[in-house]
């Protein structure tokens, strides 16, 4: 029975998947900064190809037909905006092209077939995607919303290779599934962790509490590809909480001054649910006056007093049009990011199906193991 559960098709993980909102790689980081604002999108999908499904020649990277090459987030644009020549001029940054952000390597996002099966999907993730980009089935049914969707942002599509929609699917989808079934594997699902040699005791990305928040930006990048978080000790080793890409993707462009310039510890206070403590904008700006970081202290102010710069490098249509304007945003981030920076953690000798199923409650793909005194052992991570 186990053997038929990989054996089945990726499309049937498909049922009710919204179709992938797209990019073109020949776009400009302000670009997806405005689609990831105004569709409310945690990612969004970068193609080859632009809306009129045209390869995009002048990108060399290979591909015969149109594809999908990436994905972007606020956490690569947020960690983007912290490089000193860019946080100098966030709005000429703004204007890059976005492949700058796309791994010249695709291997975070995969193509499969529908008809694939669920064990050559693990064996992709396994391989380090993140994202299974799968064609959906065509309806007519849907001929009507395709053209609204179209037609809501010029340069946002749905639309590829002959009109197909794609969805993906993630890590968690996956690990939904098999959870569903997690009967069919026993007994190793009641097995603690620590007996099944799946604790990375290694590779657990940690930064001291008063360590400047700059220095976890390559941890911060490298939590994003493996789907896991950079851990916050106190001199104890003991863990005090984490930065997490998750929460991370519900903040503006502005964290990136934040990070610039405060403690790791501060940073879990400045981007926790709510908004950040005005006292910490208030620290942010004076160490962006004294490092005469003009512009980055402009866009701070902004947005400290309620106002959006998405405007400023788009002649798209308004943000009320799409109610995702800054408070929109801080709004929506406060509803549904409902944890805080408090970290996601186990002991050793927890169960695989109950670390497996916290994860999934917290909607994350890892969980850090601590000791009984919370020192920091290692981190799991679930595929």
């Amino acid at each position: 029975m186990a053997v038929s559960l990989l054996t089945g098709q990726v499309s049937d993980l498909c049922l009710g998947k919204p179709a992938l909102k797209s990019l073109s790689i020949s776009s400009t980081i302000g670009d997806a900064l405005l689609a990831l604002k105004r569709l409310g999108e945690n990612f969004i999908s970068i193609w080859s190809c632009d809306q009129h499904h045209h390869n995009l020649s002048a990108v060399d990277r290979g591909f015969k037909e149109c594809q999908c090459v990436g994905k972007v987030c606020m956490v690569n644009i947020i960690c983007f905006l912290c490089k000193e020549e860019n946080l100098s001029n966030p709005a000429t940054a703004l204007q890059t092209p976005l492949s700058v952000l796309i791994p010249t390597s695709p291997c975070l996002v995969r193509h499969l077939e529908p008809k694939a099966s669920l064990l050559d999907a693990i064996d992709l993730i396994q391989e380090g995607a993140q994202n299974l980009v799968i064609p959906l089935e065509s309806s007519s049914k849907t001929s009507s919303r395709k053209k609204l969707v179209q037609g809501t942002l010029s340069n946002i599509s749905t639309l590829h290779n002959n009109n197909r929609q794609y969805c993906w699917l993630t890590q968690e989808d996956i690990i939904r599934y098999l959870l569903n079934s997690i009967g069919l594997f026993c007994p190793t699902a009641a097995n603690p962790i620590n007996s099944l040699d799946i604790i990375d005791t290694r590779n657990k990305m940690a930064l001291h509490y008063d360590d400047p928040a700059s220095s976890a930006l390559p941890f911060i990048s490298r939590s994003l590809e493996i789907q896991a978080s950079v851990a916050i000790v106190d001199s104890d080793g003991k863990l005090v909480g984490e930065i997490l890409p998750f929460t991370l993707n519900y903040c503006d462009e502005d964290v990136a001054a934040a990070i610039a310039t405060l403690s790791a510890g501060d940073l879990l206070a400045y981007v926790d649910c709510g908004g950040p403590p005005e006292d910490l904008v208030q620290l942010v700006k004076k160490r962006l006056q004294e490092r005469n970081l003009e512009q980055a202290l402009e866009l701070v102010e902004e947005y400290s007093s309620g106002a959006s710069i998405s405007t400023s490098y788009s002649s798209s249509s308004s943000d009320d049009e799409f109610g995702m304007g800054r408070s929109a945003r801080w709004m929506g981030y406060s509803a549904r990011a409902v944890r805080r920076s408090e970290a996601i953690v186990c002991y050793p000798w927890s169960s695989l199906v109950a670390v497996m199923i916290q994860a999934l409650t917290r909607r994350v793909s890892y969980v850090w193991v601590v000791d009984d005194d919370g020192t920091l052992a290692g981190i799991y991570i679930v595929l």
